[in-house]
């Protein structure tokens, strides 16, 4: 009898393990986007350091990226590739881990799985964008085409796993455990500690206060960058962004802290303008002085069903020449561009 009730007991979990599995699965997504540009530096040269878009006077790719998206009651994957430049040699690490073009094919942007334990408690594990900062690398996501200094200097990807708890609409809550910057393999352990508190005060209004802090492989010492990243749909057709940072690494041995203003107005559905103004500084080493830039970037954003054109100005101002911007071979204490990019999103 004993026996009997045992084996229905382990055939109802079983039934109820099968029905579970057999929940419909939601359809595989697929997202990416495309795009090109031609960019012209008013000094004749590529001077603007920033990631991305430094060819001078010549029309050039970006990359294709491609994003794959599945959830299957549960659980869930994201895994996203791109080809490309911009994704590809511009985006560290490289799959064949040298930085040049010609000696891979592509760069792994995402790939991680998650784990939905209830409503508010998820898991996710693998190599994930960043959680740090405003921009990304993908340009559809970014008002501008050209990027910040922020965005260079700070991570790219994170390698680790990290758990999220939503308190309610309004607050959120992560903390995880990271390889070293913008690597699919920590070659010294995991070693960087994360967590990111979202809060969402009032409608449109999205801020996230972000710490990453621990010693990368062969660093003087331990890295720690403090982030606030904000949005405000202030009102249908004006938006306010910030992004403010500060990274030191321990003794004194340098960093950088940057502010940048992302104010941005709809005139039409299709047409916006958006102006990026950063204040930027490296942090000196010891009792070398800090070097501070600045930068001005107004753009243009044309948007005909997927396709967006980007025109966009630029001017940068050096006056401490951490940047060696070159005019008739000379350092100089300014630096100015133009470009026009077209990004299509799918």
């Amino acid at each position: 009898m004993k026996s009997i009730r045992l084996f229905c007991l382990v055939l109802g979990f079983t039934t109820t393990a099968v029905i579970a599995q057999e929940t419909p699965p939601t359809p595989l997504q697929i997202s990416g986007s495309v795009d090109t540009y031609f960019k012209y530096d008013f000094d004749k040269i590529g001077n603007i350091k920033t990631s991305f878009a430094n060819e001078q006077n010549s029309i050039s790719l970006g990359m294709i990226d491609l994003a794959l998206k599945k959830t299957t009651g549960k659980a869930s994957f994201v895994g996203e590739l791109s080809f490309g430049p911009r994704g590809q040699a511009q985006s560290i690490p490289n799959a064949a881990g040298a930085y040049d073009e010609t000696t891979n094919s592509f760069h792994i942007q995402n790939l991680y799985v998650s784990y939905a334990f209830s409503d508010k408690f998820s898991m996710t594990g693998g190599y994930m964008g960043t959680f740090i900062g405003y921009e990304v690398i993908s340009p559809s996501a970014n008002f501008n085409y050209s990027t910040s200094y922020l965005f260079t200097n700070g991570p790219f990807q994170n390698a680790g796993i990290k758990a999220s708890y939503v308190f309610s609409d309004k607050v959120s809550l992560m903390a995880g455990l990271f390889n070293d910057w913008n690597l699919y393999q920590d070659i010294n352990g995991v070693s960087h500690f994360g967590a990111q508190l979202t809060v969402s005060p009032v409608k449109g209004w999205t801020a996230y206060l972000n710490v990453l802090s621990g010693k990368s492989a062969g660093a003087p010492g331990t890295g720690t960058i403090f982030d606030l990243t904000t949005a405000y749909q202030i009102t249908e057709k004006f938006k306010l962004g910030l992004n403010a940072a500060d990274y030191s690494i321990a003794d004194d041995n340098g960093g950088f802290a940057g502010v940048a203003v992302y104010p941005q107005y709809a005139f039409t559905p299709g047409f916006a303008l958006g102006v990026r103004g950063e204040s930027f500084k490296f942090k000196g080493v010891g009792s070398a002085a800090d070097a501070s830039i600045t930068s001005f970037t107004l753009s243009g954003n044309i948007k005909s069903g997927g396709l967006t054109f980007i025109p966009e100005i630029r001017f940068d101002g050096d006056k401490d020449f951490a940047q060696s911007f070159i005019n008739n071979g000379k350092a100089n204490k300014s630096a100015s561009q133009f470009s026009l990019a077209a990004v299509y999103s799918f």
